[in-house]
């Protein structure tokens, strides 16, 4: 019984997860929209994290290109 228990415990995320997600109806159609939609929460949460650094990168690349048009001081 206890030989169960530990199989069990190191089964996969998905392994552990059919059989109840089957139950409720739709089966595996269930569980691939529940992943579908989590993965269209995080990419929509890493652009959110990557858009402030890709507007300091821009506005870096832009002091950097337009540098040789600002005036010297002449000597």
């Amino acid at each position: 019984m206890t030989s169960a228990r530990q199989t069990s415990s190191r089964s996969s995320f998905f392994q552990r997860f059919w059989k109840p997600a089957s139950i409720t109806g739709a089966g595996g159609t269930a569980a691939f929209v529940w992943f579908e939609e989590l993965l269209l929460f995080s990419a929509e949460i890493l652009a959110l994290i990557l858009l402030p650094i890709m507007a300091g990168l821009i506005y870096l690349l832009n002091i950097l290109a337009f540098k040789s048009t600002r005036p010297r001081k002449e000597q």
